[in-house]
């Protein structure tokens, strides 16, 4: 959720840099809902202290024995106040929170402003495959591999839908376990495995409803949905909970299976792997203390660049403009891998800081030191940050298409082979 004391003490500024996300704001419909309810808070607090006051007076009245039915009609008086003001309060916070919930977080003043063309490359890795033959792109790859079945794929489920199969479904399950074990064993995240299946707090919290309501997938019988990114489970473990300050940073490394509609993208890179609506995606989320989010996020993106890096793929760093960063994003590296057959780069990875936009909305809080509550500790909002450590199919795309042979064989990562049982190469 938006924060709403940022719009009170600077709405030209919340305006101006919603403005370079695209988004129009006014924001003085909000403000006079939210002088409204401060209004009669006020006033409701105000008749709470009579009341508290009167029920002092007729308790002393009561001990000494004398006349307090005046008194008592007086509080009833009071009391009959408060109860016709607290259904318009409640509305009114209602409404403000309904304003609230629309709006995206602020980019960070180090994104560059402006549309996709803005979109700056920070860096990259190894060098765009350069063929002696004309390559074959991965769908040509699977077919005659027999990797990957599109065409049953969309028998039994629908278009954008796959089977991978043999091989295909065995590097599919390799390249999970490899990127498991890389993020537990030497990145030191704890592994999860969440359910698929989150309720609409849990969208809600992570920013995904109500805005993007339309590409989720939802049951029908029940108020559920289809994650569309492991992200939603594991940010929402925190939900409504106030961590130790002793507890963070903590990092969780997990697989799911990632269903997306993408309602919005017909007819946009659909053919292949290249934009399918169910795929899998080993996620990483941090919730860490906010002075130190920016160096987290910087560290998150090197644990996914280690992925790319031990898979031996040409890789860049994008980061994103502000006109091009999702709803809840404050700043956000790309992580694009070149394939060789479609000459191009390709998204494997997203890796996001969201500062306290996710955590408001959520109510994530830890226990922090040199507060004026119990114990000389004050509660703050975490900072929470995802990432894709790293996702398929387009991972696979990219493995397919810049490992092919003359041939038209595919030669297997070394990385990788351990988990294949030591198969080297995907023949005919």
């Amino acid at each position: 959720m938006f924060d709403l004391k940022l719009i009170r003490e600077n709405p030209a500024d919340v305006r101006a840099r919603l403005a370079s996300k695209n988004v129009e704001f006014d924001g003085e419909a909000l403000l006079q809902l939210d002088r409204q309810h401060r209004e009669i808070m006020a006033r409701v607090e105000g008749l709470r202290s009579r009341q508290n006051a009167a029920n002092d007076e007729i308790s002393q009245l009561l001990k000494q024995k004398k006349d307090a039915k005046e008194n008592i009609a007086a509080m009833k008086t009071i009391s009959a106040q408060i109860g016709r003001l607290e259904p318009e309060l409640k509305e009114l916070k209602s409404r403000i929170d309904q304003h609230l919930m629309g709006i995206p977080n602020l980019p960070h003043p180090s994104v560059p402003v402006g549309d996709t063309t803005k979109n700056k490359v920070v860096r990259a890795w190894g060098e765009a495959k350069k063929c002696s033959f004309k390559p074959k792109t991965h769908i040509e790859l699977a077919e005659s591999l027999d990797i990957v079945d599109f065409k049953r794929a969309a028998k039994i489920t629908g278009s954008n839908f796959i089977v991978y199969k043999n091989a295909g479904a065995r590097m599919e399950r390799a390249l999970l376990n490899f990127m498991l074990d890389v993020h537990t064993q030497d990145n030191k995240y704890k592994e999860i495995f969440p359910p698929f299946l989150v309720n609409r707090a849990s969208m809600t919290g992570t920013g995904q409803l109500p805005k993007m309501e339309e590409d989720m997938y939802k049951l029908k019988d029940e108020d559920l949905f289809l994650i569309p990114t492991a992200e939603v489970p594991v940010t929402n473990l925190h939900r409504d909970e106030i961590l130790s300050e002793e507890e963070l940073p903590i990092y969780y490394a997990a697989y799911s299976a990632c269903f997306r509609r993408e309602a919005g993208s017909y007819g946009k890179d659909t053919k292949g792997l290249m934009r399918v609506h169910q795929f899998d995606k080993v996620e990483l989320v941090k919730f860490v203390k906010p002075q130190h989010s920016y160096d987290e996020l910087e560290q998150l993106v090197n644990d996914a660049e280690g992925i790319l890096q031990k898979l031996g793929l040409p890789y860049r760093v994008v980061m994103l403009a502000s006109g091009d960063l999702s709803f809840a994003a404050a700043k956000c590296y790309d992580l694009e891998a070149y394939a060789a057959g479609l000459d191009q780069w390709l998204e494997v990875s997203s890796c996001s800081n969201f500062e306290d936009f996710q955590a408001r909305r959520s109510n994530i809080r830890f226990s922090a030191k040199g507060g004026t509550g119990k114990g000389g500790k004050k509660t703050m909002l975490v900072h929470t940050l995802n990432g894709s450590g790293v996702a398929l199919a387009r991972t696979m795309i990219a493995i397919l298409e810049n490992y092919q042979t003359e041939e038209g064989d595919v030669t297997i990562p070394s990385v990788l082979r351990p988990y294949m049982g030591g198969m080297d190469r995907i023949e005919k």
